[in-house]
């Protein structure tokens, strides 16, 4: 018998379709549509856009849009009870929306209150940040690491993952995944050419951060695999295995596009030269552990490294 507590109950096989929910459905949440259904049934793919003018774009992938705004909780009430899996990749307010209280990610909590109003879902993942662990030296970092956010932005991050995991205590078998650098050939600003032909500099050597990536059709696949093989409750580093320095990112892709290598400066030329967002990126230095990934998701990467992923992705 159908209830509000078991949404699936004894219905028809027709209505016992898996149903996904993505919200903020850009460029990887299309590429988890299009990848979803590859090794058996499709579920129905359903997105939350607040551009109506995005509507026949997600229509033609095959995904039904529903227009509603975070920013806006009372938009958010037909989700409630709509969906069997949640995907959230909607990022938190930016620097001009956050009010007072700069710390808090509103959107996220007006979606945890959204879906609380009836039948929870049974799984949500939620796309947080690597940066919620600020500046670790160069050290390798696993989840188990408390979270050190740094800047305001990885602050909303971790006041985000707070709100996932409140939800989760409420039997929705919640993950979270640390994502750091997306990278793609065929995503918008997703490759570092033209930083490069700008010749925007990069540290010295003696300066230099690691950094990590994840090409953007991995993490699309590790969306898919924490949503149905993510443990409750989870966090999951997810990231390849370069184990680069900033600069030498910069100097892998230049030799590969047949460009001139960035030029290296100190820090102290850099916070000169440099943006406060472009500098707050090269503040912080750490290695991502991902054997979580590996082991518990069962996530093989494409592109394990990121010249692999410039070369063939």
């Amino acid at each position: 018998m159908f209830t509000n507590q078991n949404p699936l109950g004894a219905l028809p096989a027709r209505f016992r379709r898996q149903r996904l929910l993505i919200i903020g459905c850009g460029d990887v949440g299309l590429r988890v549509a299009r990848s979803l259904g590859a090794g058996g049934p499709r579920p129905r793919v359903l997105a939350l856009t607040s551009s109506p003018a995005r509507v026949p774009m997600l229509r033609a992938a095959g995904v039904t849009p529903l227009v509603g705004n975070l920013d806006d909780a009372a938009s958010l009430a037909r989700l409630a009870g709509l969906a069997t899996r949640v995907l959230h990749l909607a990022p938190p307010p930016g620097e001009g929306a956050v009010g007072p209280q700069w710390w808090l990610d509103r959107r996220s909590t007006a979606l945890v209150r959204a879906l609380r109003r009836r039948a929870l879902p049974q799984a949500l993942v939620y796309a947080s940040t690597s940066g919620v662990y600020g500046d670790c030296a160069g050290e390798w970092v696993a989840e188990s690491r408390p979270v050190a956010p740094a800047t305001p932005r990885a602050q909303r991050r971790v006041n985000a993952e707070r709100a996932v995991r409140h939800l989760g205590r409420a039997g929705v078998r919640a993950s979270i995944l640390r994502v750091p650098g997306i990278y793609a050939p065929d995503r918008e600003g997703g490759t570092p050419e033209a930083r490069l032909r700008r010749g925007t500099p990069v540290l010295a050597a003696p300066d230099d951060v690691y950094t990590n990536h994840i090409h953007a059709d991995d993490l699309a696949r590790a969306c898919i695999a924490a949503l149905w093989r993510g443990r409750p409750q989870r966090a999951y580093n997810v990231a390849d295995d370069s184990q680069l320095k900033m600069g030498d990112y910069f100097d892998l892709a230049a030799d590969l596009y047949g460009l001139p290598r960035p030029p290296r400066v100190a820090r102290s030329l850099a916070q000169q030269q440099l943006p406060l967002s472009l500098l707050s990126f090269m503040g912080e230095s750490r290695r991502l552990v991902t054997t979580r990934m590996a082991r518990e998701l069962r996530l093989r990467l494409r592109y394990p490294t990121v010249r692999e992923g410039l070369q063939r992705g």
